[in-house]
This record gives structure tokens, sequence and C-alpha cells, in this order.
């Protein structure tokens, strides 16, 4: 038996009873309540367990293809904590010729010293260098309701009447946001979506009727396989994702020394003068200093336990790890690594080597704060 006319307002899959294992599923006798919700979204709202769905990131970027065909307004979300790491390759040609709002979220997990101009001045270059053009940038914190009406009020603005389609790579807060926006403005409770912390809550288009006839939609998460998130168990996740603001922490390392982020990535001071390196990951992760000398030993024998996460789970499937080789030049620049943080390099001429599970992406970049 198959619901076609009904779809889950959690995730946007269409309700059937036939696959438990197939997105969309609720068991026959749940047609009957007021709101029906799939057993995947049921069990992630009420007790925080994912059900694994098969996810084909093409089915996503298909859907992308689509809203060049469309008159709207797109909402490009990123990551203001992983934004190398949540940008939409040739995300202009997706959209063709609509107008873009790209918004910064989780400003909550950056340092409250941060110039907010000179973020957005980056975050527009930043923008330039993949092709796209925002028609405005806006700085916010769904999960905080920092500026969430203020981006409202953009969106309107720039929308003239027509649809807005809210896209994004995996677990910017897209959900969170329109969550967000739906409080702020009285939506009725049937039109919240799944939010979470996981890659891939949402599994299809989701619309949200907005008072002038007009509809926002939610898009699925395009998966970006840079993002470390792809790469460990669910438990690390969340023990690698930032839930309060970050709080740097500096090392004044030598020549030759290195330093572990719990057992996630490395950084070896290859050459070059004492330097300071001011690390940005969550609080919680141990960040340990090594010589060079030591250091493949002591991932060896301490990797799972003293430098954890990743647990044992996530270290059978992890990728090895790769290396990345840097000359830092210029004073004050950050390297990348997606998913994770960033490491600034204060002083100029030093060479240093990342290692970070393969396909995650590890970039350098200007100082961001």
């Amino acid at each position: 038996m198959k619901e076609d006319k009904l779809i889950c307002p959690g995730c946007g899959a269409g309700i059937q009873t036939e696959d438990p294992e197939k997105p969309g599923y609720v068991p026959p006798a749940a047609l009957n309540r007021e709101i029906v919700v799939c057993m995947r979204c049921f069990r992630l709202q009420h007790y925080n367990e994912v059900q694994e769905i098969p996810l084909r990131n093409t089915d996503f970027t298909n859907q992308l293809h689509d809203l060049a065909k469309e008159d709207a307004l797109i909402v490009k979300i990123v990551d203001a904590f992983d934004i190398e790491g949540s940008w939409i390759p040739g995300f202009q040609r997706y959209i063709g010729r609509n107008d873009v709002l790209l918004l910064v979220n989780k400003m909550d997990l950056l340092p409250k010293s941060i110039n907010e101009n000179r973020l957005k001045d980056w975050i527009r270059r930043e923008a330039k260098e993949q092709g796209l053009k925002p028609a405005g940038v806006m700085l916010m914190s769904a999960e905080k309701k920092q500026s969430v009406e203020k981006a409202a009020a953009k969106m309107d603005e720039l929308r003239h009447g027509k649809d807005v389609y809210i896209t994004g790579c995996t677990n910017v807060g897209k959900s969170t946001f329109i969550n967000a926006l739906i409080e702020a403005f009285g939506g009725d409770e049937e039109q919240r979506i799944t939010a979470s912390g996981y890659p891939g809550t949402t599994l299809d288009l989701i619309d949200i009727p907005l008072d002038d006839g007009r509809s926002m939609y939610d898009t699925p998460g395009v998966i970006n396989e840079r993002q470390l998130a792809h790469y460990v168990s669910r438990k690390d996740l969340k023990a690698l994702t930032p839930s309060r603001e970050i709080k740097p922490v500096i090392y004044q390392l030598e020549e030759k020394q290195t330093l572990f982020i719990a057992g996630l990535a490395r950084m070896d001071f290859n050459e070059g003068n004492r330097n300071s390196f001011v690390v940005y990951v969550d609080n919680e992760l141990l960040i340990h200093r090594t010589k060079l000398d030591n250091a493949d030993a002591l991932y060896e024998n301490h990797k799972g336990e003293m430098l954890s996460p990743p647990g044992r789970e996530t270290l059978e499937e992890m990728p090895a790890f790769a290396e990345h080789t840097f000359h830092i030049k210029q004073p004050k620049m950050d390297i990348v690594i997606s998913g994770l943080g960033w490491i600034t390099v204060v002083e100029p001429d030093a060479v240093v080597t990342v290692y970070a599970p393969k396909g995650t992406g590890v970039t350098i970049r200007e100082a961001v704060i």
C-alpha cells in the first residue's frame, strides 16, 4: 500500500507503508493520526536516533538543476564554522539568473571578537571566486534566533513576490533556519520540519506556504564529500561539532614539533623560526603537542584512546591520512580542515604539513579572525 498524497512534513519524503528501509515509512496504524510523520523523523525528533537511508548526491543536485527553470529568490546558507566545506561547487550554473541571498549561519560559534564587516567582505570575495555574485550577505544564528527576522526581512525585500528556495550543503542549518522563521512569525506546529546535527535530514522538497500565496521550499542538503563529517561515525560527529562559542588556544611551537587535534588531524611544523599557532576547534577536543620525531609512534600507540575521537568504530572505516604541505609566506594565514576547524599561523616563513583523512578538504586562506 502506498499513500501518494501524503508527504512527511519533517523531511519531505512521500509517506508509504510498504518498506521500513525506504524513506517515508510509517506503520499502517499511524495513517490515522492528525499529523502523519515518517518513522525516521519521529525517532529522530523524539529519540535522536537516525535511520540509515541510502543517499545519492545526484538526486539532490538534479533538484538544484531545476532551480534554473524557476523565477525565484534563492537563499544559500553556509556554515560560518565550515565556510569552505559548505560551498556547493558550480552553484551559479544550477540557479541560472535568479538572485541569491547568502546567509552565513552559526555565527554564535565564532569568537565574539570577530570583525563582522571584515568577515562579510571576505565572504563576498570568496563568493566571487566561486563564480557567485550574491544580492546580499547576512550573518545570523538560526539556533540562537539571532538576526533571523532581519534575514526574513531581507528575503522579503529581494523576492519581489516570488517563491523562495532555501539551499545549502548538508548540516548547514537550513531546516533549523526555517523552523526559526515559522516560530518567529507564528506558523503552525504542523509546518515545523525535522532538524538535526546529522547530514541528510531533509530528503525531498518541503513546501511552506507564505502569506501572499507563494511558497518557501526547504531543499535537501547537497553532500560535499570534502567535509570531515562524511568520514566519521555519528558519535564522533557530535564530538567534533561545536555547540557553543569556540575558545581559541595558542601554541608557541619550535621547528620540528607536532600538534595532534584529537586523532582526527595532525600538523607538523617542519621549518621556520619559533611561531605562534592559534587553534580553532571544538573546545572539548584534546590537542596534544609532541616532537615530530615521536609523532608517528604516538599516533599508532594512542589512536582511538588518548587520541580520540575518532573511536574504534570510525577508525575501522576512516580513510588513511593524506598529506598537505604549505609554505606560509604571509603573516596570519589560516589552514582550514573542513568540518574540524582551522589553525592560524601567525608569523610568515613557515613550512607546515597537515594530515587529515583522505578526501577531507584542507586549504589555506587569509586569516578570518
